[in-house]
């Protein structure tokens, strides 16, 4: 049985990199982003400090940091150095009974919740911008698919 390995110019079965699913998502997240990219550097956050902001302005009781990477699909190191950027600047309060970090209870702060209020109109209106670009119903719709993708 003789196998060669495939060269450049051989056509591999598969579907073309325009309708690969990865790439899609990726494409519509930039997009999407584009609209709220600016008014984070303004308040000099990255997208991943803003999704642990809203992480934890949205729970109901402090979260772990092992809760909070699942939640905002943050790797631990990551997640780390960025909690403790966010605590630096008081958006973020920390209580821990042991001297593992990765026990600690994570609340957002006053500072924080202030923060977040100050950006939340204009994070509406990138919505309604959005929104504004599809037909009525359509986000909705979206929300309920890519739900729908997620528990595949």
């Amino acid at each position: 049985m003789s196998t060669s390995a495939p060269r450049a110019d051989d056509r591999i079965d598969m579907r073309g990199f325009e309708r690969s699913l990865p790439m899609a998502l990726m494409r519509a997240r930039e997009a999407v982003m584009r609209h709220f990219r600016p008014i984070l550097a303004e308040h000099d956050l990255t997208e991943q400090q803003w999704r642990v902001l809203r992480a934890l302005v949205d729970a109901e009781r402090p979260m772990s940091v092992g809760e909070l990477a699942d939640a905002t699909f943050l790797l631990g190191p990551s997640l780390s150095r960025m909690l403790a950027s966010l605590d630096e600047r008081g958006l973020i309060d920390r209580s821990s009974g042991t001297a593992d970090a990765r026990r600690a209870q994570i609340t957002i702060a006053a500072a924080g919740v202030e923060l977040v209020a100050r950006i939340a109109p204009r994070s509406e209106r990138a919505y309604e911008r959005i929104g504004a670009g599809l037909d009525d119903g359509e986000l909705d719709g979206l929300y309920a698919l890519l739900a729908r993708v997620a528990q595949l």
